[in-house]
């Protein structure tokens, strides 16, 4: 059996994977952006603050996720759990970082002119300093995007969803008919799901971005 014969027998199962996978990348980076932005946006006035933040989300990314992965499933067991956790904080760091890049890189006379016509410390950051560090974080959320969908193949040793399953079953079962097949439906299902969540990204910049801030 070739390839795109296995395609189409597999076809069902293939799409709830993707869309599986899809999924679980989609939520965790909602939560990630949240957490994010406001780990950001409390640190980024304090050059101790900002440094820690950056330095505590780095060493996230040093541990294999494997290994993490491994470590987690005693403590919350097999599924969702483990893989809900380990891609928000895989992708914490991109985006903790350019936000406290963007928000740091507000021109301050803008600041000061929103604090001269009254607006609270509350109303400048939403209505000023957010809107302007808003291309770089969402350039930091297209990076942690990216990183995440290789990243959540990796769940499924913990028996989470998405693509994963097919590559871990490829590899696990080397040498029968399907092995090489299993793992490139994988591979190219991930591939393909990243280049279109990054074009949905680009959309969203055009759409969300001024066109004076992206020049």
């Amino acid at each position: 059996m070739n390839f795109w014969e296995y395609v189409g027998t597999r076809h069902q199962q293939l799409l709830t994977d993707t869309y599986q996978h899809a999924s679980a990348v989609f939520q965790c980076m909602v939560i990630a952006t949240l957490l994010g932005v406001l780990i950001g946006v409390v640190s980024y006035r304090s050059n101790w603050g900002g440094s820690l933040a950056i330095t505590s989300t780095s060493a996230i990314l040093t541990i294999p996720s494997l290994a993490a992965i491994g470590l987690l499933i005693p403590l919350v067991g097999l599924g969702v759990p483990p893989t809900v956790i380990i891609l928000t904080l895989y992708g914490l760091l991109p985006i903790v970082r350019n936000c406290i890049v963007g928000l740091r890189g507000v021109d301050p006379s803008l600041v000061d002119a929103a604090k001269g016509i009254g607006m609270s410390r509350t109303r400048r950051l939403l209505k000023v300093e957010l809107p302007l560090a808003w291309p770089p974080i969402l350039t930091g959320i297209r990076v942690s995007t990216q990183m995440l969908m290789g990243i959540a193949a990796i769940a499924a040793y913990a028996s989470g969803p998405g693509l994963g399953n097919e590559i871990f079953g490829g590899l696990a079962s080397l040498g029968s008919a399907n092995a090489i097949n299993k793992v490139l439906a994988g591979t190219i299902g991930i591939v393909i799901l990243a280049l279109l969540f990054d074009a949905a990204y680009v959309l969203l910049g055009r759409l969300t971005i001024p066109r004076g801030i992206r020049a």
